[in-house]
């Protein structure tokens, strides 16, 4: 049987169906310690197979186009968190000061890789410029993204500087990707023939630190601090943060004079949040009690992201093939 069109993806139902079980039976004691370090685990498992799956050679094909990555990580590091500010008094009468953390921690997020880097191929735009934009984006996050946060939330970070912070990412994240790097050349093959089992690991480490992130929250009376109206405003908010990011990247790329394949590239490296980095992240970066809020909105983006994405990459892929057949005729 054909899946439903109104049905959503087998990820986001996962992520549904966990946050339920969350919210229904929470994870407490030591169970939550057990819950824990498996987590710590998957996320380090994770971030190793990426390490050994990401090619050195696409990255240096793609990397003398500077001008492109360079607009890229202004969207990501500078246009996104300057949005999250400057929109304050627009945000926080919408939604809780937990989710508005949320929103500000969304907002200094590295760009993904892989969803990225499909759409750009689906739309027909630069796939080599999008590989290296996406890790270079992905990479300096683990760098950029806690002093970020050590600079515009200290108040509420889970103990400690950005620079401790930045130790323990460094520990969890960077590390086991430096040695999935080193182990590539005897195992990038097999990751490679193994995509199922990557994309296993990278969605059940995110559905674990889901569900003990909100298991913490319930606990600490998520849901009666969080209400429709709440949710409702938190929607909204990710929609002018996308619709904004995606606009000005549109114009602006043109206005620069990049091809229609660069502009491709950059909206769609430019416009985009990692949940596989930045839940983690968060989960060294912040309290357990605000946890599960300031995941919340991050969740939410990444399902816009991709509906968005998946209309507007069909839209430029039959641009590109009517001035193809333009041309022919």
């Amino acid at each position: 049987m054909a899946r439903p069109k109104y049905l959503p993806d087998n990820f986001t139902l996962a992520m549904i169906v966990t946050v339920a079980a969350a919210s229904l039976f929470p994870c407490t004691g030591q169970a939550a310690v057990v819950f824990d370090n498996v987590t710590h685990a998957a996320v380090c498992l994770l971030f190793f197979l990426h390490g050994a799956k990401l090619s050195r050679e696409a990255v240096i094909a793609g990397i003398t186009h500077w001008r492109l990555h360079l607009l890229v990580l202004l969207f990501t590091f500078a246009l996104f968190p300057l949005l999250g500010l400057g929109l304050r008094p627009l945000l926080e009468p919408l939604v809780t000061p937990d989710l508005y953390l949320g929103i500000l921690f969304l907002c200094m997020l590295p760009s993904t890789v892989q969803s990225s880097i499909a759409f750009t191929a689906a739309a027909r735009g630069n796939v080599p410029a999008a590989i290296c934009s996406a890790s270079a984006s992905n990479l300096l996050g683990i760098f950029i993204t806690p002093l970020l946060v050590g600079l515009l939330t200290s108040a509420q970070m889970q103990g400690g500087s950005s620079l401790e912070s930045f130790g323990q990412i460094a520990t969890q994240l960077l590390l086991p990707f430096i040695a999935g790097q080193v182990a590539r050349r005897w195992i990038g093959a097999w990751v490679e023939r193994n995509k199922a089992m990557t994309r296993l690991v990278d969605q059940g480490s995110i559905l674990l630190v889901v569900y003990t992130a909100f298991s913490e929250a319930v606990g600490q009376g998520l849901w009666h601090q969080v209400s429709g109206r709440s949710l409702a405003g938190l929607l909204l908010i990710d929609v002018i943060l996308l619709a904004l990011v995606m606009f000005t990247a549109a114009r602006l790329s043109r206005k620069l004079g990049f091809s229609r394949e660069d502009q491709i590239a950059i909206v769609f490296c430019g416009s985009k949040k990692s949940l596989a980095s930045g839940v983690p992240m968060a989960k060294v970066l912040f309290a357990g009690g605000t946890l599960g809020a300031v995941v919340l909105p991050l969740m939410l983006f990444h399902q816009l992201q991709l509906m968005v994405c998946a209309v507007l990459a069909q839209r430029y892929a039959s641009s590109a093939e009517q001035e193809k057949q333009a041309e022919l005729t």
